[in-house]
């Protein structure tokens, strides 16, 4: 019986870079661009939306969570970087089809760990099934909510951070 580490291995070292551009379109990144561009306007938060399809290599021998390399992402993007620190970064790790939520200090003060993983099983359910358009989409509409609760739009929002999900 192949372990679960060799399984995911396999799984990372299998992901093409077509396999990421199929799941995640063009049409569909625009789809999600534009949701979130709809989501910034009625609340003053930042939404960063992120897919990769497989861990780096260094990732891979250190055996690197998903929850890990989010975190890295949330640095490498910036999302850390807004005025009120309100910025939530939506990760996708591809290859484990493992969802992760990562908030700046300002919303995470205010919204529970349970409710971020909430927003991740539901995405995670509709992604093992294929949906990513419906699944992404779904995710970014509960962080709306989130956000409309404890980030109210204000009169002078600026749009601090890209709209366009990133393909890492």
């Amino acid at each position: 019986m192949v372990s679960s580490d060799c399984k995911r291995l396999a799984r990372h070292l299998l992901m093409t870079p077509w396999q990421l551009r199929r799941a995640f379109a063009p049409h569909m990144l625009a789809a999600i661009q534009a949701e979130i561009a709809a989501s910034e306007r009625r609340h003053a938060g930042q939404i960063r939306f992120a897919v990769e399809g497989s861990l780096p290599r260094i990732g891979l021998l250190r055996q690197q969570s998903a929850r890990e390399r989010a975190l890295e992402v949330f640095s490498l993007l910036r999302v850390w970087d807004t005025e009120q620190n309100n910025g939530v970064l939506v990760y996708l790790l591809l290859a484990d089809r493992d969802v992760e939520i990562v908030a700046d200090r300002g919303i995470a003060a205010r919204v529970g760990a349970q409710q971020w993983e909430s927003i991740c099983h539901v995405m995670e359910e509709a992604f093992r099934q294929g949906r990513f358009e419906e699944g992404a989409l779904e995710g970014i509409r509960a962080v709306t909510r989130l956000m409309l609760e404890h980030f109210p739009a204000t009169a002078e929002q600026v749009n601090e951070l890209p709209d366009r999900p990133t393909l890492l």
